[in-house]
C-alpha cells in the first residue's frame, strides 16, 4: 500500500495552500476565546457559533464536540454539525508553542494535528510523542489480512478520510516518537492516556484521543458525529510540571537512549497531588497502582464519592468496579439524588456495574456469574442510556458532584485502569466548571432511555434461556477486563 505524501514544509501556505487555509480559519474562529481566556467572565465559546453565556473559572477552559449551542465546520464530512471543534482547540495550542511539546494519547491519528507537530518541530520546537503500541505504526503499512476485525475497520476508517497518513507524517517529519513497549515489555495494560503539555504551563486533557472518530465523527459513516467526548484546556505551570514528570517517567531517554522508559505498574504509583489555577483547586492522579496499593484509582474515585451530600451525575463510558457500586449504594441510602448514563454498548455487559443498580444480573457467554456482585435489591429509576447517532460511543469519563466539582480524565471506572493502564484522573472544584459539565449531562440528559430497556430485557431473557440453571460464579477480574 502507498505511504502518505511528505508532510507539508514548515515555510507554510504557499506549499500546502489548503491545509493552512483551513488551519487559519479554524484558528481564527478560536481568537475571541483566545483574548479572553484570562477572564473569570469569559464566554465558553470555541468555535464560532452562538455565544455561550456560562462563565468559565480563570485559567480553564473546556470544550464539548457535541455541544448544544455551537457549531463548526467538520474536517471529516465538511458539512456544518453542532459541537465544539476539539480538533482546532488542539491545534490552537501547538501553533502557540514556543519551545516544547509533550504528547501522550492513546491514538493519534489526525493528519492536520500531525502536520501542525511537525511543522513546530521544523521552526524549532522540541516535539516528542508518546503512543499506545496498538495505535503506533502507519496504518498506509498495514494490511488488512493480519489486522484483528476491530483493526481491519479501524483501517478502512481511516483510508476512506483521504487524509494522510498522521503516524507516517509524523515519522517522514521526523518527530521522535515510542510507545508502551520501550520499557522492553509487549505492553502492559493500555498507555490510555489523552492529554499534551505546551511550553511547560499549557495542559490539554480530558476524554478524547486525538483521532477523527473519537472527535469529528467515522469517515466511512455519515451518520456518525463523533464519540460523545470533552477536552480541557488549563494554564498553569504548576499543573503543567506533574503531567511533564508523568511524561518523562514514560519517555526515559527517547527512542534510542538507555532502556530506561517506565509504563504501568512499572512507573511506582504515587499519591494524588493538588495545585491551583489561578485559584481553583485542581487534584491530579494518575495511575495505575498496585491492588493494595491506598492510593490506587478506585479507592481514591470512592473517597471522591463519599462526601457527595446532594446531587450526583455520572457519564461514564465504562462502569465495572463494584467498590464504586457499593459506595453509589450508600449515597442512595442517605438521600443523595443519582444520575447515571453510560454507553449504550457497554452497560448491557455481563460485567456492567449498571445492571447492579437496575437490580439485575446477568450471565455472561460462558454462563457465569461474577463472584462478589452486589446487584441493587430496588433498581435505581435514575440510570440508562442516551440516545446516540449510529457508530457513536458515550465516551465521557465525568462526574459532577454537587454542583460544584468535576471529576474527569481518561480513567474509566474499571479495574483495568486502576491496575493496568497509564491513565489520568482529575478533581476540579469549580462550581463555574461544574455547571458546564452539567449542562452536558442535561443535555445526554434530555430523550435517554431509562430503567430497563427494551433491548437489555431482550438480551436478559436469551441468556437465561440458553444458561438455564447451569449459571456458575466466576472470579471478577477475568470478568472485567475492559480498560
Amino acid at each position: 500500500m502507498a505511504r502518505s505524501p511528505a508532510p507539508c514544509p514548515a515555510q507554510g501556505p504557499p506549499e500546502c495552500p489548503s491545509l493552512w487555509a483551513s488551519l487559519w480559519i479554524r484558528l481564527a474562529l478560536l481568537a475571541g476565546l483566545a483574548l479572553l481566556s484570562g477572564c473569570g467572565n469569559a464566554s465558553a465559546s470555541l468555535s464560532g457559533g452562538r455565544p455561550e453565556t456560562l462563565p468559565l473559572p480563570n485559567g480553564i477552559r473546556v470544550a464539548f464536540n457535541h455541544h448544544a449551542s455551537q457549531r463548526y465546520r467538520s474536517p471529516v464530512s465538511g458539512r456544518w454539525r453542532q459541537g465544539d471543534d476539539l480538533e482546532a482547540l488542539i491545534l490552537e495550542a501547538i501553533a502557540a508553542a514556543r519551545s516544547d511539546i509533550q504528547v501522550a494519547v492513546q491514538e493519534l491519528s489526525l493528519p492536520q494535528v500531525a502536520r501542525a507537530l511537525v511543522d513546530s518541530q521544523a521552526r524549532g520546537v522540541r516535539v516528542r510523542v508518546v503512543l499506545e503500541n496498538t495505535y503506533s505504526s502507519p496504518w498506509s503499512d498495514q494490511h488488512p489480512a493480519a489486522l484483528a476485525p476491530h483493526q481491519r475497520h479501524r483501517l478502512a476508517q481511516l483510508q476512506a478520510l483521504g487524509q494522510g497518513d498522521a503516524i507516517a507524517i509524523l515519522q517522514q517529519g521526523g518527530v521522535p516518537m515510542l510507545d508502551d513497549t520501550a520499557d522492553g515489555s509487549a505492553g502492559t495494560g493500555l498507555m490510555h492516556h489523552k492529554f499534551m503539555v505546551v511550553d511547560k504551563h499549557i495542559v490539554v486533557t480530558g476524554s478524547a484521543n486525538f483521532s477523527p472518530s473519537c472527535i469529528h465523527g467515522d469517515p466511512d459513516d455519515p451518520r456518525s458525529r463523533g464519540n460523545v467526548n470533552h477536552l480541557l484546556r488549563f494554564e498553569s505551570a504548576e499543573l503543567a510540571q506533574h503531567f511533564e514528570k508523568e511524561f518523562e517517567r514514560m519517555w526515559g531517554d527517547g527512542p534510542g537512549g538507555a532502556p530506561d522508559s517506565r509504563f504501568g505498574l512499572a512507573k511506582g504509583g504515587g499519591a494524588a497531588q493538588r495545585v491551583e489555577v489561578a485559584g481553583t483547586p485542581v487534584e491530579v492522579l494518575f495511575a495505575p497502582h498496585r491492588r493494595d496499593d491506598p492510593a490506587n484509582g478506585l479507592a481514591w474515585l470512592e473517597g471522591q464519592l463519599g462526601g457527595v451530600r446532594q446531587r450526583l451525575d455520572l457519564a461514564l463510558f465504562v462502569f465495572s468496579a463494584q467498590n464504586l457500586t457499593d459506595r453509589l449504594a450508600e449515597l442512595r441510602q442517605r438521600g443523595v439524588r443519582i444520575r447515571l448514563l453510560a454507553d449504550p454498548g457497554f452497560a448491557n455487559r455481563a460485567f456492567s456495574e449498571t445492571l447492579d443498580l437496575l437490580a439485575l444480573t446477568m450471565p455472561d457467554h460462558r454462563c457465569r456469574l461474577e463472584a462478589g456482585n452486589h446487584p441493587w435489591s430496588q433498581g435505581l429509576e435514575g440510570v440508562g442510556t442516551p440516545q446516540l447517532a449510529g457508530g457513536d460511543k458515550l465516551h465521557h469519563k465525568f462526574a459532577v458532584l454537587d454542583g460544584k466539582s468535576v471529576i474527569t480524565g481518561s480513567f474509566n471506572w474499571s479495574p483495568s485502569a486502576a491496575h493496568q493502564n497509564d491513565e489520568t484522573l482529575l478533581r476540579i472544584d469549580s462550581p463555574l466548571l461544574a455547571r458546564h459539565f452539567q449542562a452536558e449531562m442535561d443535555r445526554l440528559w434530555r430523550g435517554a432511555e431509562l430503567g430497563v430497556s427494551g433491548r437489555l430485557q431482550r438480551k436478559l431473557q436469551r441468556q437465561r434461556s440458553r444458561c438455564g440453571r447451569g449459571m456458575a460464579p466466576v472470579e471478577r477480574d477475568s470478568a472485567s477486563t475492559i480498560r
